[in-house]
């Protein structure tokens, strides 16, 4: 009996692997859809997800499985799905896999929100009750508090009832930011099935009968039926990327710097080009992250305050704010629900510091710079020292810097004896005294 599955498993994946060569990922029609999300749910995450449950109704597909193993992550990329997933013409089923993996917070009310919820051996979810993060990134007052966990409660309650699952579970994981394994979970009737692996969630419910959100029935026939994956294209791999908390940082730092050093060194052009696409990309990041205004005002505050150092000369003064502005707003810049959507402490402090010492070392350069006595022009023949040529009393002539000029002494001079030139006078002549 093994062997058999085993050799119908083997000629099923054969068979999908070569229509999906000869049509590609078109085929979706009358197949089983597999996506998998990794990643903390962002615009990005929800993007790929919508964008898939849309290409398997427009091509009636069977099935979409969803296979999960996400901590959470922003509440309005969550709804976005689940209303996606509701609405759906196409059954969905979580699978929380592979073994070792969560469906944590907003990943626990996507999972709650599918046709089919299933989890694989070794697995957690729930851990559902929500961050409150106000505008300024700081934490939420009482009230304010209460009125989200309540809101969050009472949208848990409504999508167990609606698919069967057990409400006062689903409940306790919001307000009480319990989790499940997936024993758990399966006894309590909050999943419908532990399963290793996707293929196991198509052998057993193939055939059956699924209620839909809107009450109607849906039989599934899913023995045969090619399964395709379909991975995120290019741009939402990018998206994904760029999303990344610590990246996105970095960027915003190496766009800031650069342009910075465009301002004191200008003409320098490539600090200024990379500067300008750093930023750019780290502002397109921050549309997808949770970004805490007053602390990206800080840091911009801390390279206006590094600029005006180089134009102003406080001494010193306007850099160490500048430092302190770029240290705090660093660490206020992203204030997320969950770690994975902030910045690392043992990545920003290290960046914040090491930015600021390059700044004050290229503002050490400029003042050195501005305070070395000038070897060109006419305040570079200031302190220099000639010969005179003739007597001066007061005027003559000296030999300075290689050439004869014109020059006049305060104290009578004889010829031969050492000058020095103490000032640039009117018509290209020199002010001297007796070296």
């Amino acid at each position: 009996m093994t062997s058999a599955n085993s050799y119908n498993e083997i000629v099923l994946r054969a068979k999908t692997l070569v229509i999906s060569l000869l049509l590609g990922p078109a085929l979706a029609s009358a197949s089983v859809l597999k996506i998998k999300v990794d990643a903390p749910i962002h615009p990005a995450t929800a993007e790929y997800i919508i964008q898939s449950i849309e290409k398997a109704d427009r091509d009636g597909a069977d099935l979409i499985i969803l296979t999960l193993n996400t901590p959470g992550g922003l509440d309005t990329s969550m709804r976005e799905i689940i209303e996606k997933i509701v609405n759906a013409r196409t059954p969905v089923a979580a699978f929380v896999g592979p073994s070792g993996a969560r469906s944590a917070s907003a990943g626990f009310f996507i999972a709650l929100a599918c046709d089919i919820f299933a989890m694989a051996p070794g697995t957690t979810t729930g851990a559902a009750h929500p961050v409150g993060i106000s505008l300024t990134g700081q934490a939420m007052d009482k009230i304010m508090e209460d009125k989200v966990t309540n809101d969050a409660a009472s949208y848990i309650r409504t999508l167990a009832e609606k698919r069967g699952r057990n409400v006062r579970m689903a409940e306790d994981a919001v307000r009480k930011s319990l989790s499940y394994t997936e024993k758990e979970a399966l006894d309590g009737g909050l999943i419908d099935l532990i399963a290793k692996t996707e293929e196991e969630i198509i052998d057993r419910f193939d055939g059956k009968s699924l209620k839909r959100f809107d009450g109607s029935l849906r039989t599934l026939a899913l023995l045969g039926k090619p399964v395709i994956s379909l991975p995120m294209t290019f741009r939402q791999k990018f998206l994904l990327t760029v999303a990344n908390p610590n990246l996105a940082y970095i960027l915003l730092m190496i766009g800031l710097l650069g342009l910075y050093f465009e301002f004191a060194h200008p003409g320098a052009i490539l600090p200024g080009v990379l500067g300008g696409i750093s930023l750019l990309l780290a502002v397109f990041a921050f549309q997808i992250l949770p970004i805490n205004y007053v602390g990206l005002g800080l840091v911009l505050l801390a390279v206006i305050l590094f600029i005006l150092e180089v134009k102003v000369q406080s001494f010193g003064m306007l850099a160490i704010g500048g430092i302190a502005a770029m240290i705090i707003g660093s660490l206020m810049l992203i204030k997320a629900p969950i770690d994975e959507l902030r910045p690392s402490l043992r990545f920003v402090l290290p960046v914040a510091i090491g930015v600021s010492l390059i700044v004050l070392f290229l503002l050490t350069l400029i003042f050195r710079a501005q305070a070395r006595r000038s070897f060109s022009g006419r305040e570079g023949m200031i302190g220099e020292t000639g010969t005179a040529r003739t007597d001066l009393a007061p005027s003559g002539r000296v030999f300075v810097h290689g050439e004869l000029w014109t020059a006049e002494a305060e104290e009578p001079v004889r010829t031969g004896e050492k000058v020095k030139v103490l000032e640039f006078l009117e018509g290209l002549k020199l002010k001297v005294g007796k070296a």
